[in-house]
């Protein structure tokens, strides 16, 4: 089974760093899995994603970018 969030940001990145742990925090509270990906690693996740990171999805779908809204992220998971 794979994770239902997935977050893609890089290192040093303060928006990143924000939105991993609203991440965390809202998938603690449900019990859900999640995973990171460092978009600096794969050239293609960087052009893709680089002027919008953190982008985090949902079950596969893109969810958000820029912030995480907890409220609309735990809304998304349990609907």
């Amino acid at each position: 089974m794979s994770d239902r969030v997935t977050l893609y940001g890089k290192p040093g990145c303060h928006l990143c760093d924000d939105a991993r742990a609203i991440v965390a925090a809202v998938c603690a509270e449900l019990g859900v899995t999640w995973s990171e990906i460092d978009i600096t690693q794969d050239e293609q996740l960087f052009k893709e994603y680089g002027e919008q990171i953190p982008v985090t999805f949902v079950d596969g779908r893109q969810h958000d970018f820029w912030r995480v809204d907890p409220i609309r992220l735990k809304r998304a998971l349990t609907s």
